[in-house]
């Protein structure tokens, strides 16, 4: 398989992560003072935390990205101005979203201006994708732009929708990332990509310690939306180099558990706006199953879908493909169904 980066920038790149590793911890300490002053999540009937905890450490998840991107971008060869360009538009519309999650850590904001900005954001990074970013170019590009908006919509919601126990962020973003940055050196992300997924795995990773059960420190609004705001220009730009299937089974948990949440929420007449404990991981909690036993079965299912993904990349095979998917989706289906079931 083509190979885009040279080993040169190996050293460069890892000294980038382990430098958002610790950028990130430090930023959480020097913030904590004011997160616990300004930002705490007080305990109501839909949440998973008793005491009252901080909040906001999505700030510093985001800032990491952006002061480790921003200077790695203009330092690293190889960055052409299209690629350039990407990168100022998905870090400039992660940076408002970041704004907007604070202000509703804070303050809330009502579900549509919430909304708006996170269509006005997205619709930047959408629409101004270049035209050989195709993830279903079986479709008129005004269609699949249409759709691709929709889909990430839905998908920075969903990341929001389930921060909903310690770590569970972490056990999605983390291998997701670092699944990313291999498949970065494999020629199935352009750099840009590479360096944001880097970026993103090195300050979750210093972000977890933080947020290991029980948790001192919340992501928050600040971080979820933006995050899934870069995750799934990942995964575009993923999809958008041929790995469809790819794309669809890093992130095939999270897909699946909001997705069929939110399906069976309209299916009992429920308001989909009013917050609950209807997540599959959630019913697992109430049902007396430890969190980070829920996390550790996320954690394995979310590592063989990192090892399908790959592998989808590496043989560029369709009827592989298909299988992958229908493989993940049983496995996805029967943890649904573990944590839906299951009793201590």
């Amino acid at each position: 398989m083509h190979i885009d980066f040279t080993p040169q920038l190996l050293p460069e790149l890892a000294v980038a992560g382990i430098a958002a590793v610790v950028l990130c911890a430090a930023l959480i300490v020097a913030l904590m003072p004011l997160l616990v002053r300004y930002a705490m999540a007080r305990p109501n009937a839909r949440s998973s935390h008793v005491k009252p905890t901080p909040q906001g450490g999505g700030l510093a998840v985001v800032a990491t990205v952006l002061v480790i991107a921003v200077p790695c971008a203009l330092a690293l060869p190889g960055f052409d101005p299209v690629q350039l360009h990407q990168l100022w538009l998905v870090l400039a519309a992660a940076a408002f979203l970041t704004a907007v999650g604070a202000i509703d850590d804070i303050r809330t904001i009502e579900a549509l201006p919430r909304l708006i900005c996170q269509v006005l954001a997205l619709g930047v990074v959408v629409m101004l994708l270049p035209s050989e970013v195709r993830a279903l170019p079986i479709l008129p590009l005004a269609i699949e732009r249409g759709l691709t908006l929709l889909a990430g919509i839905w998908f920075v919601n969903l990341v929001n929708f389930m921060d909903g126990i310690d770590w569970m962020t972490a056990a999605e973003t983390i291998p997701l990332a670092a699944a990313l940055v291999l498949l970065g050196f494999l020629g199935a992300l352009p750099q840009a990509g590479l360096l944001i997924a880097v970026a993103l795995a090195g300050a979750m990773i210093g972000f977890a310690p933080f947020n290991r059960p029980v948790a001192r420190l919340f992501l928050g609004d600040v971080g979820s939306l933006p995050i899934g705001l870069l995750v799934f220009w990942l995964l575009l730009q993923l999809a958008g180099r041929g790995h469809l299937a790819a794309a669809l089974l890093l992130p095939l948990y999270y897909l699946a558990d909001a997705t069929v949440t939110l399906l069976l929420r309209l299916w009992r007449g429920e308001s989909v706006f009013q917050a609950h404990r209807c997540h599959f991981y959630q019913q697992a909690v109430d049902r007396g199953i430890t969190v980070p036993a829920v996390i550790a079965r996320v954690a394995a299912v979310n590592a063989v879908l990192v090892l399908l993904a790959v592998a989808s990349v590496l043989l560029r095979s369709a009827t592989f493909d298909l299988a992958a998917l229908a493989a993940g989706a049983a496995l996805v289906a029967l943890l649904l169904h573990n944590l839906a079931r299951s009793a201590v």
